[in-house]
């Protein structure tokens, strides 16, 4: 029997990703008390139907049964049945928001001390995150984007063990993306916003992705980057690393940053690996993009 424990921290998408896997046939169970995953393994395993597919979602509303968890899956190792631990993950930023968007109270947050709430809840649910098979920050990727992500680990085969390679394109007038492992600036490329007919367009218009792409220059860093994640990505999933976030860079985050990270992408998931790719700033007032 496999069974999959959706934990993390609160607001991350662990309700959103119960019902995907819902979608894909499991058995899925919100907030059990971790003590009965045994037991519930052990009747779905001699129930009629056979159930072979069960999730959970156990997080730190369970208090201190949360304690539970760790010794349980242990017993179900012991029991003949294997597990998958998903931990949702979301920068407090993101958090933050969601719960102000949603009006519901933090389950660690007293008197409305929201920011204390998360620390809180990092702090009890670190050591879950260090066993976690696979940790998925939310951060940056939309439903249809986390479907993917979900869909990926769940039919991956390959050697890379569901390592989701997140691609950001952002503008560093307005930040680099708290959440990166890795930088690249690519100012270096002459800017598409000085030509008249491409200022308008964005990285994804044929013309502007054309320009971008046969410089010399981009050629040469494409070539150089991919030689490096060639050898970068096997051993961060050697390290247990489950996902990998790339920021690509340029002033605005129209132009540069957002063809190159579509042709890394496109590279990417030519060698199979699982990508996402998000243009975070593609969308922003672009007048002052090359200034």
């Amino acid at each position: 029997m496999k069974i999959i424990v959706i934990t993390g921290i609160s607001g991350a998408g662990k309700s959103l990703v119960a019902k995907h896997l819902e979608d894909a046939g499991f058995f899925c169970i919100d907030n059990l008390p971790p003590l009965l995953i045994p037991k519930i393994a052990e009747i779905c395993s001699q129930s009629y139907k056979k159930l072979d597919k069960i999730a959970v979602v156990i997080d730190i509303r369970g208090g201190e049964l949360l304690n539970d968890l760790l010794p349980s899956l242990e017993a179900l190792t012991g029991d003949g049945h294997t597990y998958q631990i998903f931990f949702l993950e979301a920068s407090d930023k993101v958090v933050v928001k969601r719960y102000k968007e949603s009006r519901r109270a933090h389950p660690l947050a007293q008197e409305g001390r929201l920011a204390r709430g998360i620390a809180e809840e990092r702090r009890v649910l670190q050591k879950i995150k260090d066993r976690a098979d696979f940790v998925i920050d939310t951060s940056n990727l939309s439903p249809k984007q986390l479907k993917e992500a979900i869909t990926g680990i769940l039919g991956q085969e390959s050697s890379f063990k569901g390592l989701i390679i997140n691609i950001i394109s952002f503008g560093f007038k307005y930040g680099i993306p708290i959440e990166s492992d890795l930088v690249f600036d690519v100012r270096f490329i002459p800017n598409p916003y000085y030509i008249e007919s491409m200022r308008k367009h964005t990285g994804k218009h044929e013309n502007v992705k054309e320009y971008v792409l046969k410089m010399p220059e981009t050629m040469e860093f494409l070539d150089k980057l991919n030689s490096m994640l060639d050898f970068l990505i096997p051993n961060y999933v050697k390290e247990g690393k489950s996902q990998l976030v790339i920021g690509i860079g340029c002033t605005g985050g129209r132009h540069r940053s957002v063809a190159i990270a579509d042709e890394l992408n496109r590279e990417l998931t030519e060698k199979q690996h699982r990508t996402v790719v998000e243009h975070r700033d593609i969308e922003k007032d672009g007048r002052s993009a090359g200034r």
